[in-house]
């Protein structure tokens, strides 16, 4: 009992250990990703601010769109998880329940990953300045 007990902490923090390398490849992806939106929309933000736009607002738009993206890419690692782990269990005669907890944090932890590598790019993006930004035309 307690040789099962200890691989089964073993399991659980070197499972751990590869979701958190995996989050965070993730979300320096997701930074990437906005950085160079933030990049080629340059003169949109410019033109926003230009006509009165808050760095609040503009903020806000870009942090959106990095937790809708990284939603986005949780929910595809769900439906993919979900469906290999169905698969795997009538494979092996197992019943297949998916526990809805495990769901929750697993979309709550892609919508966190979003708002933290998201920040940078929205915040770099809400404090150029109105003038550079048109003049990258």
């Amino acid at each position: 009992m307690d040789v099962m007990n200890s691989m089964t902490s073993m399991m659980t923090t070197m499972l751990a250990g590869i979701a958190s390398i995996a989050l965070l490849v993730g979300g320096i992806g997701i930074m990437n990703m906005m950085l160079v939106s933030v990049t080629e929309r340059t003169t949109e933000i410019g033109l926003r601010k230009a006509l009165g736009a808050e760095p609040q607002s503009i903020q806000l738009q870009f942090l959106i769109e990095a937790i809708f993206l990284s939603l986005i890419g949780g929910l595809i690692g769900l439906i993919g998880g979900l469906g290999i782990s169905w698969v795997v269990a009538k494979i092996i005669g197992f019943t297949f329940v998916p526990s809805s907890g495990a769901i929750i944090l697993g979309v709550g932890f892609s919508a966190a990953v979003g708002i933290i590598f998201g920040w940078a790019p929205a915040r770099k993006a809400s404090a150029l300045n109105p003038i550079d930004a048109l003049r990258s035309m």
